[in-house]
């Protein structure tokens, strides 16, 4: 295995991971399992073979120890390549990932006191694993920034197709697995590209792709029936250089799909927009179970915030709005929410889009939205079908008709039912105009793509890094 294909991308359950990070989260939860037993060594006396005598019991701990740090890592966003976190964000989603560890803990020793241990023992053990955490990750942190150890890409045109591999993919975080060596342009094609190599091929692609040791050709033409070099890319196949369109490559390495630059048939025959009997049925299991567990979890938030309403805006007064939505196949239903508005928000009866400090809402409004409590009602939808629990995000009507008008393939996204929460709310802000719902449905496009299980709980580990630190809330 080289270097370009440890830092690159696999399928797993049809979503794309970043190969690296998943050594990066098996190493860390060895180093976690092996700090437990250290720990558990250094705060038994050693020599009288207490800390042996737990037998399976020890195992049972470490185990759990272990796989609630690595989720709760997960959740803070700590194994995501495109973390634009500098030094001090990472400390603080790390330290507030074991403070997630340690509430689960003492949770779970509560209604398992089987599987109870001294708080000296799990203070050490987590001080041991912080430790052995920060430092494979400053060491991993270097090594995945080194030009050596990153896919060698170049990119097929220089037009506008192009240009968006630079501005779209400019920083350090979305280029963690390749390099871009430059751009090749073909034939007339007009060049807008206005950075990084470009030049123009004086020689078969197929030997300048072996020269240069190119590991990836991205084809990025802005008219292919003229110039795309079809002979020399199937010679760059033979040679086991991986070959991928465009829109490939975003959706490889960005997780999106680029709606401004997809074509039908690249819907048509691409991987993906699988949805048979069986997942329908796993899918609604699992909606079902996540949402009678947040249920349990949360009810006590949604008492509170019934009360705090009635004490802003007096006793009997509205808590949970109501209002129509977009769902699946385009069928109309009602979404339930706290309300977080005054009740006349819309009085004349015209839809808005939600604006930073929005004067319509309410002291109690800015509080629950921020913390994302105003969405919770929605389990009620969950339950009845609606909804799923991960999902693009429902429209309303007014809207989807302005959106559909503007943005090609945004009807796709209907394609699936609407979640509380999906791809698009962990990887974009809160979307309040036109340009923003473009960018989202590239978003909602890939889940729709590639929805599956285990994305939809990649998702709802990440939801608790939207709701700690507020990204998105409006």
């Amino acid at each position: 295995m080289n270097a370009g294909t440890l830092l690159g991308t696999t399928r797993v359950f049809n979503h794309h991971v970043h190969v690296a990070y998943y050594w990066l989260a098996a190493l860390d939860a060895l180093l976690f399992f092996a700090s437990f037993y250290l720990a558990t060594y250094l705060y038994y006396q050693p020599g009288e073979g207490s800390w042996q005598a737990q037998g399976d019991s020890l195992i049972l701990s470490a185990g759990l120890f272990t796989g609630l740090l690595s989720l709760a890592l997960f959740s803070m966003g700590l194994y995501q390549p495109r973390l634009r976190e500098g030094p001090n964000g990472v400390v603080l989603r790390t330290l507030g990932a074991f403070a997630l560890m340690t509430v689960a803990m003492t949770t779970i020793f509560y209604f398992v006191p089987m599987l109870h241990l001294w708080r000296g023992q799990l203070a050490f053990a987590a001080a041991i694993s912080l430790v052995s955490c920060l430092t494979t990750r400053v060491v991993f942190t270097k090594t995945v920034e080194l030009d050596a150890f990153k896919r060698r890409v170049l990119v097929l045109g220089s037009g506008r197709t192009a240009q968006q591999v630079v501005d779209r993919m400019r920083r350090k975080s979305d280029r963690r697995g390749f390099r871009i060596h430059g751009f090749a342009r073909l034939g007339g094609e007009e060049t807008v590209v206005d950075s990084g190599k470009v030049f123009t091929l004086e020689q078969p692609l197929s030997d300048y792709v072996r020269e240069n040791e190119i590991q990836q050709v991205v084809v990025a033409l802005d008219e292919r029936r003229d110039f795309l070099p079809g002979e020399e890319l199937m010679r760059c196949r033979t040679l086991g250089v991986d070959v991928v369109d465009v829109l490939d490559f975003f959706e490889q390495e960005a997780s999106k799909i680029l709606v401004d630059h997809a074509y039908p048939e690249w819907f048509i025959f691409s991987h993906g927009f699988r949805n048979g009997s069986v997942y329908g049925v796993l899918k609604r299991s699992f909606d079902i179970a996540a949402s009678f567990f947040l249920l349990a979890i949360a009810w006590p938030f949604m008492l509170v915030t019934v009360i705090a309403i009635w004490l802003e805006d007096g006793f009997g007064a509205p808590t949970i709005f109501r209002q129509r939505r977009v769902g699946l196949n385009g069928r109309i239903f009602e979404v339930y929410k706290f309300r977080s508005m005054t009740v006349d928000a819309e009085g004349d009866g015209k839809a808005r889009w939600a604006t930073p400090n929005d004067a319509r809402v309410t002291r109690v409004g800015e509080v629950i939205r921020k913390l994302r409590i105003d969405e919770l009602p929605q389990i009620i939808n969950v339950l009845a079908g609606d909804m799923a629990f991960v999902g693009p995000r429902p429209e309303r009507p007014e809207f989807v008709r302005e959106l559909a008008a503007q943005i090609p393939y945004f009807e796709k996204r209907h394609c699936v039912k609407p979640g509380i929460t999906g791809w698009a709310q962990l990887n974009y802000p809160y979307g309040a105009s036109v340009s923003d719902a473009r960018h989202k449905l590239e978003f909602d496009l890939y889940y729709v793509k590639n929805q599956s299980l285990f994305l939809d709980f990649l998702v709802l580990l990440q939801t608790a890094e939207v709701i700690l630190f507020g990204k998105g809330a409006r």
